[in-house]
């Protein structure tokens, strides 16, 4: 795909986080095939979450919408470096002056070492502005992030993944899909249904409704994502906070 192909503006806001003044930054979900041929695979760690993925329904699947967030892949796979000097460059506009607010992906994940630590280097150059994400790339993390880290980054790890089992409970920040409120609330969790910051800026084990697509209620079958994930054979957590107390024991 041509880099002229790639939008104008490489963030965008979609309904929901435009309501709470948030930009985001969007690859295709999961995996696919690029009008050039090429396959990809941005969420390398995704479990069960795949066969229920918001971001492969409604909207998502429009060809513009498609198309739009193909060119952003084509965009980094070609020239990594280009996409950074754009990205750090959009970030310089008065609409991210201080106090601004971007999700890296609102589909996708960090899908390579070299596209991680580029955006470890955004963050870097834009300190003004806060990044956070939910990420399932929990070695790529541990290994390239938490070392240390950019101050303007937060990040949440989602469970549902092929890691799950390398999430700890007690001392990571992490999210889980839930089949609805009642079950976030009668876990002890907290929502982030009222605003997608909750994720990082409320109590560090969150809540995410699942979304009411017939076809995923179904799937879930009134599970957690990962419980579903631990049923799949893969996935087991290391550790299960058993009472609220120690839940909230960070």
């Amino acid at each position: 795909m041509p880099h002229d192909a790639a939008p104008p503006r490489l963030l965008t806001q979609n309904r929901r986080l435009r309501a709470i003044g948030v930009h985001n930054w969007t690859l295709p979900a999961w995996a696919g095939r690029l009008p050039d041929g090429r396959t990809y695979s941005t969420c390398p760690s995704a479990g069960v979450c795949r066969q229920v993925c918001y971001a492969r329904h409604g909207t998502y699947t429009w060809p513009v919408v498609r198309a739009r967030h193909q060119a952003n892949l084509a965009l980094v796979l070609d020239d990594l470096t280009g996409w950074e000097t754009r990205m750090i460059a959009e970030l310089g506009h008065r609409r991210f002056a201080a106090g601004a607010w971007v999700r890296i992906h609102d589909a996708g994940d960090f899908f390579s070492d070299d596209y991680l630590t580029a955006w470890l280097r955004v963050c870097r150059a834009r300190p003004a502005v806060t990044f956070y994400t939910y990420t399932k790339e929990i070695d790529r993390f541990r290994r390239l992030v938490e070392p240390d880290p950019p101050p303007n980054l937060r990040w949440v790890y989602s469970l549902g993944g092929t890691q799950d089992e390398a999430i700890d409970l007690v001392a990571d920040r992490v999210a889980d899909v839930f089949p609805d409120e009642a079950a976030i609330t009668d876990a002890g969790w907290h929502s982030q249904s009222s605003s997608d910051l909750h994720a990082v800026q409320g109590p560090r084990l969150v809540g995410i409704p699942a979304n009411r697509i017939p076809s995923a209620v179904n799937r879930m079958n009134r599970r957690r994502f990962s419980e579903w994930q631990a049923e799949s054979g893969t996935g087991h957590l290391r550790t299960v906070p058993t009472d609220s107390a120690e839940r909230e024991a960070a």
